[in-house]
């Protein structure tokens, strides 16, 4: 096992940015197990200016490359490689790394389907490399809070899960726009990372009874003026109740369509009392802002814990996920977000758009099992599945 990681970014656009500063992060705290190697995207000047950016913290300038082969054939030294690119591309892009000898971390969803990311997993384990997703919002201070608070049982066993997100967004977002190269819109998208705290903070989902819709079939490059009209592929509307194992409901809506005013509500109903993840707990006679309880939470962990936790203090969750990784990948240490997790969390937002596809609850198990893919189906048949 070499003494540091040699890491290629690949995909060098907004979340890759995210992640350089990550690292940079890291390396100003003293982290120095790793360095970026060499930078990849589709568009050289992108690789280009990551470069450049890597360079400015960590001195040595990585190799920036337009071609990923050329990039795994000519840099003979790297140990891992760092994957931020659009969402049909990950299974492709990740086997390729495990059959060089590279461990991965990829950006969340795991892969553009199940059966996408199933190849990927077996591909993993088959050549004895880490996969993390990089699923990185429960590692907040905020959200281990709120784990800690229902464990300790501040508001009784959980009763009901309330998430709605509505708004309205106009402008036009590239790839994301399209079922085949995404794979779904925000249900998948940012869903993912909403179905990982669902389970984080209540357990498995059992069951999804949903329906889809697109709302606003088209998105504007110009959207204060409503020109360049881009006829999108992707839902802009769902609606979805799930039961988790336990017994526990939850109703889940997201819509970019809805104009005028926004609207927000992510609470967890207890026995004894609500967590608002955004506001804190509201008891029957009791109330504590998410900031109380986040500062109750890290007075009550052990130095050896805050450390786990927030390595070298940081909070930051993009940085804390990555050290994950290096750590993961050198020592062995366990990976919160697994291939198999990132798996489990896409299977709840894959069962939304299942059910909606057959009007008809369904098993998660089932959509994890690949009983049922229809709406999966035109993605794996396009991509040779």
């Amino acid at each position: 096992m070499p003494e540091e990681l040699a890491i290629a970014i690949v995909g060098c656009g907004g979340m890759a940015d995210a992640h350089r500063r990550g690292y940079q992060m890291l390396w100003q705290s003293g982290y120095r197990k790793f360095h970026i190697a060499a930078t990849c995207d589709i568009k050289l000047e992108r690789a280009e200016a990551m470069a450049d950016k890597v360079a400015e913290f960590q001195g040595k300038r990585p190799k920036a490359y337009k071609d990923f082969e050329e990039m795994l054939s000519a840099e003979k030294g790297l140990s891992a490689a760092d994957i931020c690119t659009p969402h049909r591309d990950h299974h492709a892009l990740a086997i390729a790394c495990f059959e060089a000898g590279l461990h991965v971390t990829i950006e969340k969803p795991l892969a553009i389907t199940l059966r996408a990311g199933r190849k990927m997993i077996e591909a993993a384990k088959a050549h004895g490399k880490v996969l993390q997703v990089a699923e990185n919002y429960k590692k907040a201070p905020s959200q281990r809070a709120i784990k800690w608070a229902l464990k300790m049982g501040f508001i009784g066993k959980p009763r009901m899960l309330f998430w709605v997100d509505t708004f309205e967004r106009l402008w036009y977002w590239d790839w994301r726009e399209h079922k085949e190269i995404a794979g779904g819109g925000w249900t998948l998208d940012g869903g993912v990372h909403y179905a990982d705290m669902m389970r984080y903070y209540i357990g498995e989902v059992d069951e999804v009874f949903a329906f889809s819709m697109r709302l606003m079939p088209v998105r504007y490059r110009k959207p204060e003026t409503k020109e360049g009209a881009v006829e999108i592929t992707v839902e802009d509307t769902t609606m979805a109740l799930l039961k988790f194992q336990d017994g526990t409901p939850a109703q889940w809506t997201l819509t970019s369509a809805a104009p005028g005013r926004s609207y927000t509500m992510r609470i967890i109903y207890g026995e004894e009392g609500c967590i608002d993840l955004q506001e804190g707990l509201y008891g029957r006679n009791t109330r504590k802002t998410l900031e109380e309880l986040t500062n109750e939470f890290m007075e009550s962990i052990t130095d050896e814990e805050r450390e786990a936790l927030f390595p070298m203090g940081i909070t930051d969750t993009v940085a804390i996920e990555l050290y994950e990784f290096i750590e993961g990948v050198l020592y062995g240490k366990p990976i919160e977000t697994d291939g198999v997790e990132g798996y489990k969390s896409q299977a709840v937002c894959m069962a939304v758009y299942e059910s909606a596809w057959l009007n008809s609850p369904v098993k998660v198990k089932d959509v994890e099992d690949g009983e049922v893919e229809g709406y999966q189906a035109e993605l794996n048949a396009q991509l040779g599945l």
